[in-house]
């Protein structure tokens, strides 16, 4: 598919219209994996002589989900995706402070639980917010700003390359504000738990790396109207 010509700065490529079905299921895909992640977040985690948090084994679907839009439907409509969860985030964790704030019912015996395990979840939610924003912005933009350079070729390279930046500039500031929340009280604890959620998102991201790439031609091939939309 040859390569178009970009012009004002904007990207160019071609892309699939977000008008189709499958766009709406992987906008939903990618809400519902980021306010799980979040809620997650709120656990430290220890295996062996490792921290994480709870949410580690879900984040990194979150980037896959972006390549995936990122690749197929372009710059812009990753960007809305990224928004949108963005706010629905900010929704969710006003929603939880409503609900530990109001009156518990006398027969009620949780609310402490309620509070424990919902309550630090606004400051998660503020790291992860951080953390997506700056990360998924980068991870779609260089998909995007590679495509542009090397139309439908090298997309194992895309997906390498926008994973490397983009995980990394997430979990860097993710960890900057979250790290105190979960129990991270040392400079040296929280150098480890930056290398260990980038290491490991970038790891998962990579190894299925080749399901990413299959979902995004099963998708392509899906979406009748792929390639009608160039520019970004």
């Amino acid at each position: 598919m040859p390569e178009t010509q970009h012009a004002k700065g904007q990207f160019q490529g071609t892309f699939a219209p977000i008008s189709s079905h499958i766009y709406p299921v992987l906008f939903a895909i990618m809400a519902v994996v980021f306010i799980l992640s979040n809620i997650g977040a709120a656990k430290g985690v220890q295996i062996g002589p490792l921290l994480t948090d709870g949410g580690f084994f879900l984040f990194p679907v979150a980037y896959i989900v972006g390549d995936i839009i990122s690749e197929v439907y372009g710059f812009k409509a990753s960007r809305r995706v990224i928004y949108t969860t963005f706010l629905i985030a900010a929704f969710a964790s006003l929603t939880y402070w409503i609900i530990i704030i109001l009156p518990p019912a006398e027969f009620y015996d949780g609310q402490e639980a309620l509070i424990r395990t919902l309550g630090p979840v606004p400051l998660i939610v503020l790291a992860s917010l951080v953390g997506f924003f700056v990360g998924q912005l980068s991870n779609a933009w260089i998909m995007v700003a590679m495509k542009r350079r090397s139309g439908e070729r090298y997309l194992f390279g895309r997906i390498a390359a926008s994973t490397v930046v983009g995980e990394l500039l997430d979990t860097i500031a993710f960890s900057a504000i979250a790290a105190t929340v979960i129990g991270i009280e040392t400079f040296g604890q929280y150098v480890v738990f930056v290398l260990i959620g980038w290491v490991w998102k970038f790891t998962v991201e990579i190894v299925l790396a080749p399901v990413t790439m299959w979902t995004i031609r099963k998708i392509k091939v899906a979406e009748p109207h792929y390639g009608t939309v160039t520019g970004d």
